[in-house]
């Protein structure tokens, strides 16, 4: 008969609780929800990280065709913007020249890139592109000022953020809060060969 005791005092002692059970379910779930929103914004930064790498091909793409035909710099300007509601034909076929390159150039903003069905998704949300002057070349005796251009890529981020500073007004007002809109940028300086 003194085996019969210790056995009943073991036997309440194992096993868990329904209280330890809730608390660990409850843990578990804190835990689970914790993730899922991590898991939202690590796809958010994915997403921005895409587009910025996006842009930046878009970008050395423009300043590449302006650095080819370096005689012709000045007809890259436009004072609208390529890419997203610009009037750009979907296809660039019979065009040459700086034509042909700002219709590609629009294209590739648009995203024809890649293709989902009819639709393009190759590109930045709202993606648009600007060529601007930020000084002529001069060639007068005395002077020879080299042109100087800026090269422009703006797109519609995915969280606010600071809005873009100084010179980079491509697609200002045209993505809602300026904390949204995201824009790249790069200078391209054609020399003269022919100053004296």
């Amino acid at each position: 008969m003194l085996t019969a005791a210790p056995r009943l005092a073991s036997a309440r002692c194992s096993g868990f609780s329904l209280l330890e059970v809730l608390v660990t379910i409850i843990i578990m779930t804190l835990g689970l929800l914790g993730l899922a929103g991590l898991q939202v914004k690590i796809q958010n930064a994915e997403m921005e990280s895409y587009q910025r790498g996006q842009a930046l091909l878009l970008l050395n793409d423009m300043v590449e065709r302006i650095a080819v035909n370096r005689a012709n710099a000045a007809s890259y300007v436009s004072a609208d913007a390529f890419g997203t509601g610009d009037a750009q034909p979907a296809s660039c076929g019979g065009l040459a020249g700086v034509p042909l390159d700002q219709c590609e150039w629009s294209n590739a903003l648009k995203g024809s890139a890649e293709k989902s069905g009819t639709a393009s998704i190759g590109a930045m949300i709202g993606a648009r592109g600007c060529v601007t002057e930020i000084q002529a070349p001069n060639a007068a005796a005395g002077v020879c000022a080299p042109g100087i251009y800026e090269v422009q890529v703006a797109w519609q981020g995915i969280n606010e953020t600071v809005a873009p500073m100084g010179t980079r007004t491509c697609g200002q007002g045209l993505y809602g809060s300026e904390t949204l809109r995201r824009v790249v940028s790069t200078r391209l300086t054609v020399g003269l060969p022919t100053c004296s």
